[in-house]
């Protein structure tokens, strides 16, 4: 019997952390899968770590693709807008350009959509317009050859958000090969993310599953696999841990202080980030003018190149130490910065020796709570902010913090710039503690049971895909 052949595809670098990086490949080929790595990303999987891979050929999609694809998520919010009776999907939609006339026809092309054709039918008919499209690409064909000369059982779609995955999604579909797609990120289901359509998909936890068949209604409970998500499974592997003093050595960092992580976020998420990182360092000076032995690690978004940070770094050099995550930059724009495997373990020790994580909204409030260890969400605006700039507090009205158990409990709020010195001194002597909470927070949106075998459950649902 041979064994059945799975190809694991990475429209883009998104999912080397997840499938590359942890023991998905060892695990399936334990179950006797020839896995084959279709890399779409400029990483080079074969030469950094010695796994089988199968480049794309074309990286060009249709030109009517993006358009297409954000009328299609315009489309898809409006639904869920009236469906639910909430105007919350509104903030997930980015706004539209209209200077020049090839981003007003865009743009006025996406808006006719959105008015007019938000139906499950006019949501359809973009998708088959956005599939013709990519079918017709030199890029699909050549996705189909390789499929046709290599003859995969499955291909397995690291994330459903890339629209690079159309075309070797179709192809595959078009062939007859069966399909299967990871639901990437906790958010993702209700802002509208997902441009393909698969046999089967694999999510994070039963929450993730309810949104699947509630956002995409022509999916049934049977195609879809619940497994928690392997992003987690690098914390609960005790052979990376660096001692205290391996860790404080390695990074230049006093053994006896301790240390709170700032997590710097993305400039669309949290544009005025930076100063959150002030608030935070001036709430431990005064914290340290107290008697606190206590100091910052800041571990920076790794996409960020804007230097928005580096004022405050510099200003605040005497309480802050720079942990940069490990990531290549592999090409000359920002989506071509890659993720190593090292970083893994740099999260992880970070995680591990630092006391709490001052943050906006990430999901590093369960790296962190998995070590036992809380977090501080900033939730005020800084003077800084005007028209044109994104306002913090709207992240916190997003669908996926609706799963939070007891909102006010499950994390430590700061809603305006003293609560960040008041929410660290409380945790520090102990007057404040929401890891309980948290944690049960983490079950909801993770798969609670043995959480670090992810990655085993989703080749579990492969087998079960392909049965011998």
């Amino acid at each position: 019997m041979h064994s059945k052949k799975v190809f694991i595809l990475f429209p883009d670098g998104v999912g080397l952390r997840n499938f590359a990086f942890t023991g998905f490949k060892e695990i399936g080929e334990q179950l006797d899968f020839d896995i084959t790595y279709w890399n779409n990303t400029i990483f080079p999987i074969q030469s950094e770590l010695g796994y089988k891979e199968l480049h794309i050929g074309s990286t060009k999609i249709h030109p009517k693709t993006p358009v297409l694809s954000h009328a299609r998520k315009r489309v898809e919010l409006a639904l869920s807008r009236k469906r639910a009776n909430d105007h919350v999907y509104n903030t997930y939609r980015f706004p539209l350009k209209w200077n020049g006339p090839k981003h007003f026809l865009k743009s006025a092309f996406v808006k006719f959509h959105e008015r007019f054709n938000a139906t499950p039918h006019g949501w359809q008919r973009l998708m088959d317009q956005m599939y013709a499209a990519e079918r017709s690409t030199d890029r699909y064909q050549k996705a189909k050859t390789q499929l046709q000369e290599h003859q995969p059982d499955l291909v397995f779609c690291t994330t459903q958000r890339a629209t690079q995955a159309i075309a070797p999604m179709l192809a595959a579909k078009d062939l007859g090969i069966k399909t299967a797609c990871w639901i990437y990120s906790w958010d993702n289901l209700p802002k509208g993310m997902s441009t393909i359509e698969t046999d089967y998909y694999f999510v994070w936890s039963d929450l993730m599953k309810q949104q699947m068949l509630e956002y995409y209604p022509k999916t049934v409970p049977e195609q879809i696999f619940v497994t928690g998500t392997p992003q987690f499974e690098p914390h609960y592997d005790n052979s990376i841990l660096l001692s205290r003093k391996q860790f404080c050595e390695e990074h230049h960092l006093d053994e006896d202080t301790q240390y709170i992580c700032f997590s710097g976020d993305d400039q669309t998420t949290s544009p005025l980030d930076q100063y959150y990182l002030e608030d935070t360092a001036i709430a431990v000076r005064k914290l340290r003018d107290e008697g606190y032995n206590l100091a910052i690690i800041y571990r920076q978004v790794p996409i960020d190149f804007t230097g928005r940070y580096d004022k405050v770094l510099e200003k605040y050099a005497d309480v802050i130490t720079t942990i940069a995550p490990l990531w290549k930059p592999m090409g000359e724009h920002w989506n071509q910065v890659m993720p190593t495997k090292a970083d893994f373990a740099r999260l992880v020790n970070t995680c591990y020796h630092s006391e709490m994580v001052v943050n906006i909204c990430s999901s590093m409030v369960f790296d962190f709570v998995i070590h036992g260890k809380p977090t501080i969400f900033p939730n005020y605006e800084q003077p800084q902010l005007k028209k044109g700039i994104r306002d913090i507090g709207q992240n916190y009205e997003y669908i996926h913090f609706r799963s939070m158990p007891d909102r006010e409990k499950s994390v430590v709020w700061a809603y305006n710039k003293s609560e960040i010195y008041e929410g660290i001194k409380g945790l520090l002597d102990g007057a404040l503690n929401p890891v309980s909470i948290t944690k049960q927070w983490y079950e909801v949106v993770n798969r609670s049971d043995s959480p670090n075998k992810a990655s085993e459950r989703i080749w579990k649902g492969i087998a079960e895909i392909l049965p011998r």
